[in-house]
């Protein structure tokens, strides 16, 4: 590993982290956005964690990219890129890795993820911090607070 934490191809590979395959539970989406040359360029880069904040593990096999959950390795995100801005998304449905089962939900989630990620530099920390702003709010909303 270079200081960096990447490989010697300077991008996130499958094998640098554990990773768990995408279970027979999914659902797919069209994902309807344009990406610039330089955040293709970020998200080719891939996410290695970082810390414990560092939610995420990403990588890129040719134009398909794989999203996992750090700690657990669950794949939870599949996005098959495509020209023209029409990206098929693969997400998991499986209760036992991924309780949100709400397309939309995860069309806006998967929006705020890519935005940061395609940063340079990934600020692994502000989206931490913006997840667990969500998350709260969303709990608040649930118990009427």
């Amino acid at each position: 590993m270079t200081k960096d934490n990447k490989n010697e191809t300077g991008a996130a590979r499958r094998g640098d982290w554990k990773t768990e395959p995408m279970p027979a539970r999914r659902e797919t989406f069209v994902l309807s956005r344009s990406f610039s040359d330089e955040e293709m360029d970020a998200l080719r880069r891939g996410n290695i964690p970082q810390g414990m904040e560092d939610k995420w593990f990403w990588y890129m096999e040719g134009p398909t990219l794989l999203a996992h959950r750090s700690w657990t390795g669950y794949c939870i995100y599949r996005i098959d890129f495509k020209e023209g801005g029409e990206h098929t998304v693969t997400v998991n449905r499986d209760p036992e890795q991924y309780a949100c089962t709400d397309t939309e939900e995860d069309v806006r989630n998967l929006n705020k993820l890519l935005d940061w990620w395609t940063r340079t530099p990934y600020d692994h920390v502000g989206e931490w911090l913006s997840e667990t702003h969500d998350a709260l709010e969303k709990a608040g909303e649930a118990t009427g607070e």
